[in-house]
């Protein structure tokens, strides 16, 4: 099979190439998943579970990226819930090979039922970035109704997803980003957009909970609006400074079948619209890695020309 493979560490993006692979084994419980649309983290080449396994053990040559959709191609042994030839969306193991290959193994608890009227492009958009965003804002923000919530980069895949669960929840929602994001920003349902670049965050006021996904100074600075008993949430790093009256919370995204389901419904009822930004072939997977061209919302591979 085609996959985008990398061997050294220290070649980074440069080391990304496109080239032939054994078919994946399917373990016990697992599910071999045909993929037709994938996504990745830009970042994800300098995590250590990229290079090696849960026991440490290097896997080179690795195939980054992880998430899916596609359809379900084999059952390993003891696997339930899931049938041969069914639609299906979720993550790949941070530690296996991932998702930019024409198939993969994936755990089966890490995969959801996708409906016929999703295309796979929105699908593969909503895992990493649409689980990512529930539960900073919901399980560790504990965002509620009429609550005010910072979100910052709103027009990226997470943020775009965060404003939208948020305004659906009936919370307030500002969103910052680059001055060309405000019309996306604002179309997503946000209240007020702040351009980084230009604006000064404590003009916001104070907030309950900030969503964050770029760490830095723009974490430590957006600290100090948080109203008391308020939440930092973050996913870019662990926060230094804290909430003179509240809580910072640094996370790493869980699967979870049900919370994925969920989503999927969201879309097909309208309440929720990933943004699918460039949709890539295979062969372009190093350029889309390389970011060399920026637009809002998820770039997405697509492996098979299958709707």
């Amino acid at each position: 099979m085609r996959a985008i493979t990398v061997r050294d560490r220290e070649a980074g993006v440069g080391g990304l190439t496109l080239t032939d692979m054994p078919y994946p084994h399917a373990a016990e419980n697992d599910v071999i998943v045909r993929v037709h649309a994938a996504g990745f983290t830009p970042g994800e080449l300098s995590w250590p579970a990229t290079w090696t396994d849960r026991a440490g053990h290097d896997r080179t040559p690795t195939i980054p990226g992880h998430e899916l959709s596609g359809t379900v191609a084999e059952l390993g042994y003891g696997t339930t819930g899931l049938s041969v030839g069914q639609r299906v969306f979720g993550l790949t193991d941070w530690a296996r090979n991932g998702s930019l290959a024409e198939y993969t193994a994936v755990e089966a608890r890490n995969l959801a039922p996708l409906a016929a009227d999703v295309d796979h492009t929105v699908a593969a958009a909503l895992p990493i970035s649409g689980l990512t965003a529930w539960e900073g804002l919901f399980d560790h923000g504990h965002l509620t109704t009429g609550q005010t919530v910072l979100v910052h980069g709103a027009a990226g895949g997470v943020g775009s997803i965060a404003v939208q669960l948020a305004r659906d929840v009936g919370a307030r929602v500002i969103g910052t980003g680059r001055a060309g994001d405000r019309d996306v920003v604002r179309g997503l349902g946000a209240h007020e957009f702040v351009d980084l670049a230009a604006g000064d965050l404590a003009d916001v006021g104070g907030v309950d909970v900030v969503f964050d996904v770029i760490g830095g100074e723009i974490l430590a600075r957006s600290t100090r609006l948080v109203r008391a008993g308020g939440t930092v949430v973050t996913i870019a790093e662990p926060p230094t400074v804290r909430p003179e009256d509240g809580r910072a919370v640094f996370f790493v995204v869980e699967p979870d079948r049900a919370r994925l389901a969920d989503l999927a419904e969201r879309v097909r009822a309208g309440r929720l619209e990933p943004i699918v930004g460039d949709v890539r072939p295979l062969s372009e997977t190093v350029d889309a890695f390389a970011r060399r061209r920026r637009t809002p919302g998820k770039t997405i591979i697509q492996v098979a020309d299958v709707h």
